[in-house]
C-alpha cells in the first residue's frame, strides 16, 4: 500500500480542518481497516464495576459545580 495523495482543507486562519484523499486510496484504507478488524469491539460485561466507586455527590450537581468554575 502506497502512501495515499491527500490535500489539506483548511480554516480562515490557515489551520488543518480536514484532508481530502483520492476514492480509491480510501477504499483501500477502509479494506486495511476491515482486515485487521479494526472496528470490532469486545463486549464487556459492566456490571462487575456497578458500586466499586461510591459518590459522596450527585453526579450532575458536580457537573454544573465545575462547570461554574469556567
Amino acid at each position: 500500500m502506497h502512501p495515499p495523495k491527500k490535500r489539506l482543507v483548511l480554516d480562515e486562519k490557515m489551520r488543518p480542518v480536514g484532508v481530502i484523499i483520492d476514492y480509491q486510496d480510501w477504499q483501500n484504507i477502509e479494506k486495511f481497516l476491515e482486515q485487521s478488524h479494526f472496528f470490532e469491539q469486545e463486549q464487556s460485561d459492566l456490571s462487575k464495576f456497578s458500586g466499586v466507586i461510591e459518590l459522596t455527590q450527585d453526579p450532575l450537581e458536580y457537573q454544573r459545580q465545575v462547570r461554574d468554575e469556567w
